[in-house]
Order: structure tokens, then C-alpha cells, then sequence
């Protein structure tokens, strides 16, 4: 190879580190653990497509789970930070651990990259302030710095154009319920608050699951937070379609099996316990086989049917829009023979009148043959002004007994594999984390939901078999 021939493939090399953040995650890695042969996996690349939609702005809140020792520190709160300064020397970025020495690591690997004779080379604007150059906090000559704390730390005088929260919690500290919701409040009143410009402003939550009540479960509960979860072992077959990332994962395949195969996670589920398995590797807070409801009842669908039998809604009611209550659920069903579809969840937070326009906009959506809305509380007012005011099937569901009994009369037919949820959609895992967990999860008005459809499906058939006997 020429000399000319060199100095053309070094610059399209470092032009491919200044563009694609995968790459530089796989040359950040080189610098900061030179001892371990780098073994690349599609999650490296996946993570590195979403925070480049964040560097877009075209992600503003984005939670990532996915379990230990899969480089997710290094790809997000070590690489990440370096390429974002370099890109624009004048960002300001906070981020943050479950203890001040992880923190400081983060930041001193960060620090060692942009310090790197290549790095200087592909991004040669970014120096360091003398003066301000630490293991906590280095600042550019554009005034753009890396900031280093955690949970529960001092804030104060500091802000950024994005926060980045890594592991909130310790996996002891999680099962505390007074630390976890130290970390929680600390990041609601005290870390969220920093962002520099509060509509454009980037928040990223990089973590392994602890407990259904932790940061990501805190965060999920609010709503408005995009979710990327990487499971060690797929539990269902997986279609992956982000950027440029396209793939399937198959039921029962591991993450990365030349990293940890089937055999090596298996004696980490003896060692971890069921329950911390569950949430360390499968970001699933719950044993894998559910509580009231097991993983392997519920079957899938490829695509939805030309036409169903019929199309039913029901919707599970709050009125007041707080956080600390639950949000109002709606879930679409297609019945056919043999069985129902789940077609759409949709899950908010809403004000009696948002919430009443979210009905009627839903049913003109999907032209259902029912809605079912329960004649409790605040269902009550929302079934007078629908019946008043339109002329949708509207149905009152007068429940008769508590939430577990109403979860366990229905349960019959899930575990008899007549319920179908779809193989891919963007609130599928959401739905299948609330429904593994009952009834010990943080929320349930999803559970609601479809327990509220399944019991009355049951009730219909038991009312037509009747007739027939007569």
C-alpha cells in the first residue's frame, strides 16, 4: 500500500468516527480498555442509532435497559459525551452515577479519549481549559464542559444541554425502600432541573432493572419516555426496526453468545435468583414466568386479520392527570375465531375533557362494535356525556368484585392460549412488563383493561349459550 493510499484510507476512517457513533464507541472502547479484545455485537450499533436521534433532538427522553456488562457505560456515558463535544465544543453535559467514584471513572475514561492523539486528530477545535481540566468536571475553550456526580449529589450551579443518568441504583439500594425513592426524588426535583433549555434539553437513563419501583419503572409510570429494552434472552421473536437497524431476534436467543452463551446466562440465573435474573438480565422485574399471568400463555400474531368477528375497546378511567395516579387506558381488541387480538394500548394521563376527546377519537380510529367503560368513579360522568352527546356503543361494566379476583376469573383464558398480542409494537413491552408483574407492579389500569375485556367476553359467550338452550 502506497503512501497516498494510507493518508486517504486514515481520512475516511476518521471521517467515519466523526459521523457514526457506533464506530467511534468501537474505537472509544480501544482506548479506554486496550487489555480486551473488542467482540462486537448489533446492540452496540442499536444504542449508538438512538443516541444519535437524541443528538438530533429527535429523541428528547430516552430510557435504556439492558443488562450488565454489555458495554452500555462506555457507550453511553463515556463515548457519547466525547463525540457530542466534539461535534460542538460548546455542549454542556451532566452526568451521573449511584456512587461518586463510578462517576468519576466514567468522566476519566471520557477525559482519556478526548485526550487521545486520534481524537485531537478527527476533532481538532476541542482543547481543554488548563485550569479546568479534573476528574469531575473538564471544560472546553468554547465553554463546553463534561460534569461528573450522583445520585442524591450537589447540582447546584451547573447545567446542560443533556443529562445522562447511569445505573441510579446499586442492586442493594434498589430492594431499600428508602433509597430507591431517594434516587427517584433526587432526579424528579433535583437532576431534571438542570437542563439548560427546557424544550429542546436531552435526558438519557441508562440502567440494568433492580426493582419494578426503580428509576426506569418511576419513569415509565409517567409516561412521555421512549424505551429501548434489551433483554439477555429473548423471550418472544423480536423484530428490530431502527435506523439502520433491522433484525429478528427468535425466541430463546441470547444477546451476545459469544460474549455470554444460553449455558453461561443459565448459571447466572442459579447464582442471581429468579427475581434478580429477571431484572438484571431480562429488564423485567418480575420472574420471567409472571405472577398471575405467565409469559408463555399469551400467543402471537404476525399481522392483523383482513376482517375480525368484531372490534371492542375498553377503557380503564382516571380523571385527574397527577403523576402519582394511574393514567386512563384504552385496549383495542379484534375478536376472530378461536381467540382476540390485542390490536393498540394507548395509556395517558389526561383531564376529564382531553380524556372524553381521546374516547371519541379513538373510536373513530378503529369503528368498534363495543367500548366498554366501567360505571365506577370516574367512569360514571364520562358514560352520561358520551350517551348524551353521541352515538357510539357505549356499554357500563358494573364491577363486582376486587382487581386480583377480577385478573384471576379471566386468567383461564389467557393460559388457555386465546389471547394473541402482536410480535411487534411500541407499547408491547410496557404491556407485557405491567401484566408479568401483577399484581406487584407499580400500575395495573392495563391489567384493568383487559381483564375488564376478558370477563365481559366471557359473559357474552355464557349469555349466548344460554339463548341457545332455551
Amino acid at each position: 500500500m502506497t503512501s497516498t493510499q494510507k493518508v486517504s484510507d486514515q481520512k475516511a476512517f476518521d471521517a467515519l468516527l466523526r459521523t457514526r457513533l457506533a464506530a467511534f464507541t468501537r474505537k472509544t472502547f480501544a482506548t479506554v480498555d486496550p487489555g480486551t479484545p473488542y467482540s462486537h455485537n448489533w446492540h452496540v450499533d442499536l444504542i449508538a442509532e438512538y443516541l444519535e436521534a437524541c443528538t438530533r433532538r429527535e429523541i428528547k427522553r430516552l430510557i435504556i435497559n439492558i443488562p450488565p456488562r454489555y458495554l452500555k457505560s462506555i457507550s453511553v456515558t463515556v463515548a457519547w459525551p466525547a463525540w457530542l463535544l466534539g461535534l460542538n465544543p460548546a455542549e454542556r453535559i451532566l452526568a451521573s452515577s449511584y456512587a461518586h467514584s463510578l462517576s468519576l471513572k466514567h468522566s476519566t475514561d471520557c477525559r482519556l479519549v478526548v485526550k487521545s492523539d486520534w481524537y485531537r486528530r478527527i476533532f481538532p477545535n476541542v482543547q481543554l481549559v488548563g485550569d479546568q481540566d479534573t476528574k469531575e468536571k473538564f471544560v472546553t475553550t468554547e465553554r463546553g464542559m463534561r460534569y461528573a456526580t450522583s445520585v442524591a449529589g450537589s447540582v447546584i450551579g451547573e447545567g446542560g444541554n443533556y443529562l445522562i443518568v447511569d445505573d441510579p441504583h446499586s442492586a442493594a439500594g434498589a430492594l431499600s425502600d428508602v433509597q430507591r425513592k431517594t434516587a427517584c426524588t433526587w432526579f424528579d426535583q433535583a437532576f431534571a432541573t438542570r437542563l439548560n433549555d427546557k424544550a429542546n434539553g436531552v435526558i438519557v437513563v441508562v440502567m440494568q432493572r433492580l426493582h419494578a419501583e426503580d428509576l426506569t419503572g418511576h419513569l415509565l409510570g409517567k409516561g412521555g419516555w421512549e424505551h429501548l429494552c434489551i433483554p439477555a434472552v429473548a423471550e418472544t421473536r423480536t423484530f428490530i426496526d431502527f435506523g439502520r437497524i433491522k433484525l429478528t431476534r427468535e425466541a430463546g436467543e441470547p444477546l451476545h453468545s459469544e460474549r455470554e452463551n444460553l449455558q453461561a446466562i443459565d448459571r447466572q440465573k442459579v447464582e442471581l435468583g429468579s427475581y434478580a435474573y429477571a431484572g438484571q438480565y431480562q429488564q423485567r422485574p418480575a420472574p420471567p414466568e409472571g405472577g398471575m399471568f405467565k409469559a408463555g400463555w399469551f400467543q402471537r400474531y404476525e399481522r392483523k386479520e383482513e376482517k375480525y368477528l368484531r372490534i371492542v375497546q375498553s377503557w380503564d378511567t382516571a380523571i385527574k392527570a397527577s403523576q402519582i395516579n394511574d393514567p386512563s387506558c384504552c385496549t383495542t381488541w379484534g375478536e376472530r375465531h378461536g381467540g382476540w387480538d390485542l390490536l393498540q394500548v394507548v395509556v395517558r394521563r389526561l383531564e376529564y375533557p382531553d380524556l372524553k376527546s381521546l374516547v371519541v377519537s379513538q373510536a373513530t380510529a378503529w369503528q368498534p362494535d363495543a367500548i366498554l367503560i366501567e360505571d365506577k368513579a370516574s367512569g360514571q360522568q364520562l358514560l352520561q356525556d358520551l350517551r348524551r352527546e353521541t352515538q357510539l356503543p357505549i356499554i357500563a361494566i358494573n364491577p363486582e368484585a376486587d382487581k386480583i379476583t377480577r385478573a384471576a376469573a379471566c386468567s383461564a383464558l389467557v393460559e388457555s392460549g386465546r389471547v394473541y398480542l402482536p410480535t411487534h409494537a411500541a407499547w408491547l413491552t410496557d404491556y407485557e412488563m405491567e401484566m408479568m408483574q401483577f399484581p406487584n407492579g407499580a400500575h395495573d389500569d392495563q391489567v384493568d383493561s383487559t381483564t375488564q375485556f376478558l370477563n365481559w367476553m366471557k359473559l357474552s359467550a355464557a349469555s349466548q349459550i344460554r339463548i341457545r338452550r332455551l
